[in-house]
């Protein structure tokens, strides 16, 4: 395992501070607040420390307020239910006393059923890519001073978009991404802790398929966006350190909102998991 990859599972490992209570450290990406995925995956981790021979199949988010990356989080688990096949657990994360997101993970037994799904769609190879890191150091010009450091540092998930596009001169574009994405290093056998890196890494790139078709980039200091809500389901099992297609599409924009949806492949075309997510998406004219 790499050290950067070290380094989110460890933030990933929260420290138990009481009955159903769990406190999680921050990571600082460069962006304005906490990352949301990071909020996504320890809010799962904290749901599962509570659910014993049940791997969670869906989680719905809601982010209430924005998150400050110099403060511990605090998780707050409520056992809903237990059923015979199905656990319930609601989770509130707080900063300062304050709700930052709340969350609903649905946990089920193991189990046969009925089977099929969408073909894996059309797309270049991850080994014909760059990586998103390459492209972002081809801007470090024009980043601001005080986030560049941040923002060049390699991270845990490497990411190989398709079709990138040129942020500097942003064009109309179909409301449709894809990028292929794993975590550097070999990871231990533990399917929760995949499935909670797998919810962090949900959250890069699909605010953004929802502004591909206005001609604008995140470097538009007119633009204000923020992800709303969240939702991930898992189908089958997946490894996170090795390759996954992340296909995402935007149905609709209206109303300041962007509405995103996402499926995830591995490498033999199995769909592994779905998303999506609704975004404030505000273009500000200049006074």
């Amino acid at each position: 395992m790499q050290d950067v990859t070290r380094e989110l599972v460890d933030l990933l490992d929260l420290a138990p501070v009481g009955n159903d209570h769990f406190s999680g450290d921050s990571q600082d990406l460069g962006f304005p607040s906490v990352f949301g995925g990071q909020v996504l995956g320890q809010a799962l981790m904290a749901a599962s420390r509570t659910v014993d021979d049940r791997l969670a199949h869906s989680l719905h988010a809601y982010f209430l307020r924005p998150g400050d990356a110099r403060e511990p989080i605090d998780y707050e688990v409520n056992r809903v239910r237990d059923g015979g096949s199905f656990s319930t657990r609601r989770v509130m994360a707080r900063q300062s006393g304050k709700e930052i997101l709340t969350a609903i993970v649905s946990f089920q037994v193991e189990e046969e059923g009925l089977e099929h799904q969408f073909e894996m769609p059309a797309a270049p190879g991850y080994e014909t890519l760059n990586t998103e890191l390459d492209l972002r150091r081809k801007l470090e010009a024009y980043m601001p001073e005080r986030s560049r450091e941040l923002l060049l540092k390699e991270r845990a998930i490497e990411i190989r978009p398709v079709n990138p596009g040129d942020p500097l001169k942003p064009s109309v574009e179909r409301p449709h991404k894809q990028h292929w994405m794993r975590a550097l290093g070999e990871l231990p056998d533990d399917p929760t802790l995949h499935r909670c890196l797998l919810a962090y890494a949900s959250d890069f790139g699909l605010l953004g398929t929802s502004i591909n078709p206005h001609g604008v980039t995140f470097m538009d200091p007119r633009l204000q966006v923020a992800s709303l809500d969240h939702a991930i389901w898992f189908h089958r099992e997946f490894r996170m350190d090795q390759w996954l297609l992340y296909d995402m599409d935007s149905p609709s924009s209206s109303g300041g909102r962007g509405f995103s949806r996402g499926n995830i492949f591995d490498p033999a075309g199995r769909l592994v998991a779905s998303t999506t997510q609704e975004a404030l998406i505000r273009k500000h004219m200049k006074s």
